[in-house]
């Protein structure tokens, strides 16, 4: 686990940094693959959780969010847009196209079960000290995290910071092929961007400084 900042942790679920969820406090943001429940269970084995929360419903987001949740004492929050993907589990419904064979491969590997949604989020509600920030575009109901105290973003998949056939860091827009969206996607960028953060952390990649993010969204 890597500390970030004052009360956030990244957990990395994947090798270099592919596949990310964060500790904010006691609530965990996102949960990786289905097959990352049990690194997820053992690291978070001494640390009582508040409440789940799901930046967006994809696989590689949901994933071990049931396991984690089970006992039903960990409530589970996400935007009213994802909440019938969380709900039902079928999160590739969202995807450009649903029925690709990319798509069926990651619904029937790497999602998880579907489990009830405790509490809607929407833009300026309170997620442990951060602010929801709604950022549609890679799906209708994706949120961001964000922390005006000291400039830190939880940016979920709004952008990444990896690319996946190097697996070195480079800032870009999020996967086209599971992205509903893109014109949407780059003006969420932006108005991520015009939070002024200075420091940025991504579902997919190592963390960048604000100035880094902000020569990206200005490229848009």
């Amino acid at each position: 686990m890597i500390e970030l900042a004052k009360g956030v942790t990244q957990i990395p679920v994947t090798p270099f940094q592919s596949i990310n969820c964060y500790l904010l406090g006691d609530v965990l943001v996102d949960a990786g693959l289905r097959i990352s429940a049990r690194k997820l269970l053992r690291l978070l084995r001494d640390r009582p959780l508040a409440a789940h929360v799901l930046t967006h419903a994809h696989p590689d987001h949901q994933g071990a969010s049931h396991r984690i949740c089970a006992g039903g004492t960990i409530p589970m929050w996400c935007h009213a847009d994802e909440e019938r993907a969380a709900q039902t589990g079928q999160v590739t419904a969202a995807y450009p196209d649903p029925d690709a064979w990319m798509s069926r491969i990651q619904q029937r590997f790497m999602a998880g079960p579907g489990h009830p949604v405790a509490r809607t989020l929407a833009e300026g509600d309170q997620v442990a000290d951060f602010v929801v920030v709604h950022v549609p575009g890679h799906t209708s109901g994706q949120i961001a995290l964000w922390r005006e105290e000291d400039g830190t973003l939880i940016a979920g998949d709004a952008a990444l910071n990896i690319n996946f056939v190097t697996m070195q860091p480079r800032l870009g827009l999020p996967l086209k092929v599971a992205t509903v969206d893109m014109d949407l996607a780059r003006k969420s960028i932006q108005k991520l961007a015009a939070l002024k953060p200075r420091l940025v952390a991504f579902g997919h990649g190592r963390a960048a400084t604000g100035a880094a993010f902000a020569a990206f969204a200005a490229t848009l």
